[in-house]
């Protein structure tokens, strides 16, 4: 019911979206872009080709002024006066399309992108948790039949392969092991995946964007979900992530959630910007306010439609909920 309310009210918006955005920033964060099948992202992520995302830029370009990361924290601070809303990029995750695909449209256009890191993964040391997950699907998917035994695994009696999809997609961070069973079992070695396809930015690559200008910040150490985190392992992952990115000349300054920042307390924040080096952090959570001053959402654009659509749809969503005064989340 919600959706169909919120498809009725954004069909209303006509005119310059830019003009109807609800909030001086527009923050859009994608994790890939590319033309090809990748299996250890396409059940997770609906990714866009290379003409969707160009669309989305140009669509951006139009309604919006794209900003440096210099200019977004000099208009945060009320020294920056644009000529119109402002639009900072972002990308989470750190993978390699990045590098290959996204920066040569970035240049060509003359628009700066923040990307968000898991060190944990980069020179393809490691893959993450929920790109195993998409692996097994894709095995699975192929196979059309999965052994017995990884229903067993995941205390399924229904052995239908949707069914063993959901359920994977459902381990979390604290149940990754799991994931290290079942790709065993399909005889998957994530090892040599990440030798052969090398998904993830190498160490040379960072700094090298790093040298053109873009940024390269915190995402986390190894992208648990923080809502499920004490906050001593909240804070130990995200001190060791500033400690390497510090330590290779990156961007320090800025953190962004991985998933969702959804049930992370207000302690989390009061530890955190003890950090004097911090300026913000960044949900996910669409076109919403904070209680917390210096963390700004973001806004998915990885939705299986246009980005003026997903624009329109967050401006409706926004008006919806301030009728009802539901759209600050109040921390706690």
């Amino acid at each position: 019911m919600k959706d169909k309310i919120i498809n009725i009210l954004a069909a209303f918006e006509k005119g310059n979206i830019g003009n109807s955005f609800p909030m001086d920033y527009c923050l859009p964060v994608y994790h890939c872009v590319s033309d090809e099948n990748l299996p250890h992202i396409r059940h997770i992520i609906q990714y866009k080709n290379t003409k969707q995302f160009e669309a989305d830029i140009d669509c951006l370009s139009k309604h919006f002024q794209f900003v440096s990361w210099s200019e977004f924290k000099d208009f945060v601070n009320g020294n920056f006066k644009p000529k119109k809303k402002i639009a900072l990029l972002t990308f989470d995750d750190g993978f390699r399309e990045f590098y290959d695909i996204v920066l040569p449209v970035l240049e060509r256009k003359g628009i700066y992108a923040c990307n968000f890191i898991n060190p944990a993964f980069i020179d393809n040391q490691e893959l993450m948790f929920r790109c195993k997950a998409s692996l097994i699907i894709d095995a699975v998917k192929k196979t059309k039949t999965a052994d017995s035994e990884i229903f067993q695994m995941l205390s399924l009696k229904n052995t239908s392969t949707e069914g063993l999809k959901q359920e994977v997609l459902k381990i979390s961070y604290h149940k990754r092991e799991l994931l290290d069973r079942i790709t065993e079992k399909l005889e998957i070695d994530c090892n040599a995946y990440l030798k052969e396809h090398t998904p993830y930015l190498t160490t040379e690559q960072l700094k090298v964007l790093t040298q053109k200008g873009y940024g390269i910040s915190s995402h986390s150490w190894d992208h648990p979900k923080y809502g499920e985190l004490s906050l001593k392992k909240q804070m130990e992952s995200t001190d060791r992530t500033f400690h390497y990115l510090k330590e290779n000349g990156f961007l320090y300054e800025s953190f962004a959630f991985p998933f969702t920042d959804f049930g992370v307390k207000k302690d989390f924040f009061d530890e955190l910007f003890k950090n004097e080096d911090l300026f913000c952090c960044f949900g996910s959570a669409g076109t919403k306010l904070d209680s917390i001053e210096r963390l700004f959402h973001r806004i998915p654009m990885e939705m299986g439609e246009s980005g003026e659509n997903i624009l329109k749809k967050e401006t409706a969503y926004f008006r919806l909920k301030k009728i009802i005064n539901k759209n600050k989340i109040v921390r706690r």
